[in-house]
């Protein structure tokens, strides 16, 4: 009977150390995600026809906005108000940076998606690329997306785009620090701009 006693404490202490090291093991994968860069490795297409790499979203804070050129209100809404944040936290453009990425790649070209933003701002930078390529680096910024048929009768003809609308906020190391909800209040929405410059 002390026999198997000794060998219950024993395996209860092996169970405990285990369950300790695994702890400390997701801990220890939790800090190293948390201190490098958000989303995966890209390389996509910027407005003015040159590659754009996720080392673009390092060096100063970004805010990245997803959206397509066809978007209705969110988008248009979304890029009139980030510029008015940026010109009011950052009005000579030097501490902050800002990203359109179209989730339409198929008719949003570099170019369309140039011309889109520039109506709107000269802050804003859009970005583009090949389907896939746009798909892979959407999902590992957790952003979710799905082509809708105006006509459901008619699958393959013209189409909306259910996406995302908030607006991903990265610190200099591209590093994720938070959101900005579509319809937030413009005052939360300007402190946690400087919030981000600051960190």
């Amino acid at each position: 009977m002390k026999t198997l006693r000794l060998v219950l404490w024993i395996a209860v202490a092996l169970v405990a150390a285990l369950l300790g090291w695994l702890t400390l093991e997701m801990t220890r994968t939790k800090e190293q995600v948390a201190s490098g860069p958000f989303g995966a490795p890209f390389e996509l297409v910027a407005q003015d026809g040159k590659p754009i790499t996720e080392k673009a979203f390092t060096g100063k804070p970004s805010a990245l906005f997803f959206g397509f050129t066809h978007c209705p209100e969110v988008c248009p809404t979304t890029l009139f108000e980030l510029d008015g944040w940026l010109s009011k936290v950052d009005p000579d453009g030097s501490k902050l940076q800002a990203y359109f990425v179209t989730v339409d790649p198929e008719r949003d070209t570099p170019e369309l998606v140039g011309q889109y933003v520039g109506n709107v701002s000269k802050r804003i930078t859009g970005i583009s690329g090949e389907p896939a390529k746009v798909l892979d680096m959407a999902k590992s910024f957790r952003v979710y997306y799905r082509k809708v048929p105006l006509d459901e009768a008619k699958p393959d003809g013209d189409y909306t785009m259910d996406h995302t609308a908030s607006v991903f906020l990265l610190d200099a190391n591209g590093r994720f620090v938070g959101t900005i909800a579509y319809g937030e209040n413009p005052e939360v929405a300007e402190q946690k701009l400087a919030n981000l410059i600051k960190r």
